[in-house]
């Protein structure tokens, strides 16, 4: 009997999930990006080297070639049981300091959230979109003894590396697979972290940013823009983004804050 056949975009799938480098990542996002690939493409050979490509933009760039999750949860296990929570944020840094986002925010974490959270606390639920490792910033975030922290991205393992994490951050947290630009979630929280997220995923659909902006059900917005390229160079990004932001926005009847810091410029809706 002969074989079968695939569908390009199946046997386009199944080659990125046979990469060690891609293979965690949500199968419907990997779907949506490569079906758009498919129909841009001249053959499969094109759309499958575009797809890795866009993938390796929105996702791979950021993170470790090879996380260690259980080595990392461990180390915080250890930590989240010590008596000085100092132990706990130092342990939580170190792994940070292993995706991109995060690791730029590093230097001026302390103040971070403090200061974006200053004017509307106590904050009692959160959803963090794209999140990457950003949940492990929750000792520093003026939360309420009983809030809720959801956490959404594209990866499977980091995903499942999170919810090991929230009891040992001493929060309810929950962490999902979500291709946002498809589904966006709609649970009602207080605020909604949109951490350098929307030029990531504009690459994917330039639409995307302002789609998100509308649907989110949060009463305020952290939304943030990266002020460097991930090797360091500004090129009036920080101009570049608050113009682009200013055109997301435009005619709504938010109040907004800005803040700037070195690496991320950073700002607050209040809906």
């Amino acid at each position: 009997m002969p074989k079968m056949i695939q569908p390009p975009l199946q046997q386009l799938i199944e080659a990125i999930q046979a990469s060690a480098k891609y293979r965690h990542i949500d199968v419907e996002f990997i779907r949506a990006v490569g079906a758009a690939e498919l129909e841009k493409r001249r053959n499969l050979k094109e759309a499958l080297k575009a797809t890795k490509n866009k993938l390796h933009q929105v996702g791979a760039a950021y993170q470790d070639n090879t996380p260690h999750y259980a080595r990392w949860l461990k180390a915080l296990r250890a930590a989240s049981q010590a008596v000085d929570s100092a132990h706990l944020q130092a342990t939580c840094t170190e792994i940070m300091s292993h995706h991109a986002s995060t690791r730029e925010r590093l230097p001026f974490l302390p103040c971070f959230y403090s200061a974006i959270l200053a004017d509307i606390t106590p904050v009692r639920s959160v959803l963090d979109i794209a999140c990457g490792l950003n949940p492990l910033a929750i000792p520093w975030m003026p939360l309420a003894p009983d809030a809720r922290y959801y956490a959404c991205d594209i990866y499977q393992d980091m995903t499942g590396f999170l919810n090991a994490c929230f009891p040992l951050l001493h929060i309810d947290g929950e962490a999902t697979v979500c291709d946002v630009i498809q589904h966006c979630p709609t649970r009602k929280v207080d605020v909604a972290f949109i951490l350098k997220t929307i030029p990531v995923l504009e690459q994917v659909d330039k639409n995307a940013g302002r789609r998100l902006l509308q649907s989110i059900n949060a009463d305020h917005l952290v939304v943030s823009f990266p002020a460097a390229s991930l090797g360091g160079r500004r090129k009036g990004m920080e101009t570049n983004y608050e113009t682009h932001f200013n055109e997301l926005i435009a005619g709504q009847p938010w109040s907004i804050q800005r803040y700037s810091y070195a690496t991320e410029l950073v700002f607050v809706i209040h809906r």
